[in-house]
């Protein structure tokens, strides 16, 4: 972080309203240095959710452009990091680094949704950002997955059987 205080609100992704977390995003990009890892659907199934959160996590490590002093991490997760690291749990409610990391991921996610939606408009990714919402189901049953679906997500098996 260049920075410790922000004129937005920087907390946990999750406690912001989209648009604050639209403002906090912009804000932050401004005053940090950050990287970002994406690990796309192939992947997630291929090594499951926790060990792709981890890949995730190494490569924004890796995108980062420095090595950091110290690396606080949301949760009880290990990182492979020639740096040191403090896993805290709950710590984007914790830690203004954190925070600022979830609402980059946040925002980030959201937007590839947002795009998913243009290549894909009959799942409503752009509304429920891929959550297991009653329509994202729906669009499941209706229209089968689409090539970005995680089959290892189970709405998407239980879609499969229809």
């Amino acid at each position: 972080m260049k920075k410790r205080h922000f004129k937005e609100e920087i907390n946990d992704s999750k406690q912001l309203s989209p648009e604050k977390r639209l403002r906090a995003y912009r804000e932050i990009i401004k005053n940090a240095v950050f990287g970002v890892g994406i690990v796309d659907e192939k992947i997630i199934d291929e090594i499951n959710i926790h060990a792709a959160t981890i890949k995730a996590m190494e490569l924004a490590l890796s995108n980062l452009g420095v090595l950091p002093d110290y690396i606080l991490i949301d949760g009880r997760v290990k990182l492979k990091s020639a740096s040191p690291t403090e896993a805290i749990v709950m710590g984007d409610s914790k830690s203004l680094s954190i925070a600022a990391a979830s609402i980059i991921a946040k925002v980030t996610r959201d937007n590839l949704m947002i795009n998913y939606d243009l290549a894909y408009p009959r799942y409503g990714f752009a509304r429920h950002k891929g959550y297991a919402t009653k329509a994202h189901k729906l669009a499941l049953k209706n229209h089968g997955p689409s090539p970005i679906h995680r089959f290892s997500f189970q709405p998407v098996k239980d879609s499969i059987l229809y």
